[in-house]
């Protein structure tokens, strides 16, 4: 590794743990040493987070770094990367820690082996500030698997807060390359689902949250699918609402908790599909955050989505310090969209192992 060691701004943008973690992601894809200080300056507890160490151990032991400072409360982190070696890794989060986030932290190196790798991730798998399972499984992982990426996930046990305890299995087959994804229509609607989960409540919470859903989105009677789980270790309650089109899948979720009336978790995930359906953009903002990065390692790609959000104008400024990418965010006129394009290169994947 010839480059000097990066210095990043944690305080930068949005401030949060998202920086750490997409610089985890690009550090150990470049080998590109960083340093980021003002981790999550901006957040009401600044500091790694312990979430935040289960994905700084991910990344370090899938490319043996050196890491300094990865204690709860740090406010600076040294990761030093060495090459990226598949194999079998058992990620134990802790608590409701989401397995989602740990998992598309190391995805990006992993994808870029010589072998494929097999993962156990244990903790959250809903967890209400971070992807789903049935996010990754049903819109993220299809679209990279689009540009040419192998990743097949099972939901194990399902993990909600506060008791977490869910396990995640993923089989990663690295792709020789991937090719640059464009996703600027969205195409016709082809149906809409909704579903919802529950465990260790009373049934008539996924009746009434059935009822609110069937009328918000005009779905027939029994269209509402209720998944029961026997086998988690706490309760838990989510519903999501799937928009199904002809070249994209998104979804909109609501997350119950102690005292909120359960027709307010499903009007929540039905008003998102709602303004999503209501709009013109195919990528909704938490989906034009997460596919920056990997067009940003292709070098090459566009989507159209709303006004960019806070922490993906972020993301895009953290990108660009580790790569040598154009990345151009232009509204198009009388739409209320944005079309963001990534141009330039790609990361030189480290295949020494």
């Amino acid at each position: 590794m010839t480059d000097a060691m990066l210095t990043i701004d944690g305080s930068i943008g949005e401030g949060g743990g998202e920086i750490l973690r997409s610089a985890l992601s690009l550090a150990t894809c470049a080998r590109r040493a960083f340093r980021i200080v003002n981790v999550r300056a901006q957040r009401p507890k600044p500091g790694l987070r312990p979430q935040h160490l289960a994905a700084i151990r991910a990344a370090a032991e899938v490319c043996g770094a050196d890491v300094e400072g990865a204690t709860v409360g740090s406010r600076a982190l040294t990761f030093v990367p060495g090459p990226v070696a598949p194999g079998e890794y058992e990620f134990k989060i802790g608590t409701a820690g989401s397995t989602s986030l740990v998992l598309q932290t190391v995805l990006p190196a992993l994808l870029t082996a010589t072998r494929p790798s097999d993962l156990r991730l244990e903790g959250g798998t809903h967890n209400p500030l971070a992807p789903t399972f049935d996010y990754l499984a049903r819109v993220y992982l299809p679209l990279l698997e689009r540009m040419g990426a192998r990743v097949a996930i099972e939901l194990e046990r399902p993990g909600f807060e506060p008791a977490g305890g869910g396990v995640v299995r993923a089989r990663i087959t690295p792709a020789r390359r991937l090719a640059p994804l464009h996703l600027d229509s969205r195409g016709d609607v082809q149906r809409i689902e909704a579903e919802v989960l529950l465990s260790r409540l009373p049934a008539h919470v996924a009746q009434r949250e059935s009822r609110v859903l069937a009328e918000m989105l005009e779905l027939e009677a029994g269209a509402v699918t209720v998944r029961t789980v026997e086998d988690s270790l706490g309760p838990g309650n989510v519903v999501t609402v799937f928009a199904i089109c002809e070249h994209v899948t998104e979804a909109f979720v609501g997350f119950g908790r102690r005292g909120r009336p359960a027709e307010l978790v499903a009007r929540a995930a039905a008003k998102g599909a709602r303004e999503y359906l209501a709009g013109g953009a195919p990528a909704g903002p938490y989906l034009a955050d997460q596919l920056l990065l990997p067009l940003a390692l292709v070098g090459s790609g566009s989507y159209v989505t709303s006004r960019p959000s806070a922490h993906t104008l972020t993301n895009m400024r953290v990108i660009r310090e580790f790569l040598p990418v154009d990345i151009r965010s232009t509204e198009i006129a009388g739409s209320g969209t944005w079309r963001i394009e990534v141009v330039g290169g790609e990361a030189e994947p480290d295949r020494t192992r």
